[in-house]
């Protein structure tokens, strides 16, 4: 608490008035984290392409991360925040993207694919930001590459069920 106290130039005691404890201190600031990434994603890229609008999302998303990357281990720990206002500020902040995601894979499909990107993302800034990716190459090149994989294979994958759901539906209508 000291210490936060320091950086944000009060002294301790005066965060003891507004926050219980430490607990109670790192999970408003989670909170915020997920309201500001929210807000990056928001206004990442406005557009009607959803691939183009969630491809800048993405470039968002890892320029936050790379720019904050104690804050952004906030979002992801194992002891997170599991009260409505967490659950409400991580809703929030995946929001902004499911618009785009409707569009591209469906209503039925969207939350899947947010759960597809978001690992992926996670993943691979977590180890851009801890030095892991050590083999050499271009990880602008390779971030690009893994975003676009991911949402033309969920387009294709879309296309491919509408396909099927059609031709089924002509032959019903043949009975």
């Amino acid at each position: 608490m000291n210490d936060v106290a320091g950086a944000v130039g009060v002294r301790a005691p005066s965060l003891y008035g507004r926050f219980a404890d430490r607990s109670t201190l790192v999970n408003a600031i989670e909170l915020e984290l997920w309201r500001e990434l929210g807000r990056r994603l928001a206004t990442a890229a406005p557009g009607r392409d959803p691939i183009a609008v969630l491809t800048a999302q993405a470039r968002a998303y890892r320029a936050f991360a790379k720019a904050n990357p104690e804050a952004y281990a906030l979002l992801h720990r194992i002891d997170a925040d599991r009260s409505e206002a967490g659950t409400a500020a991580r809703a929030a902040a995946v929001a902004a993207s499911m618009p785009a995601l409707v569009a591209l894979v469906g209503e039925r499909d969207a939350l899947a694919a947010a759960r597809i990107v978001t690992p992926f993302l996670h993943g691979f800034v977590s180890m851009e930001i801890a030095g892991t990716f050590r083999l050499g190459g271009g990880l602008d090149a390779a971030f690009e590459h893994g975003v676009e994989t991911i949402l033309r294979g969920m387009q294709r994958t879309r296309r491919r069920a509408s396909r099927r759901s059609t031709k089924r539906d002509v032959a019903r209508s043949k009975k």
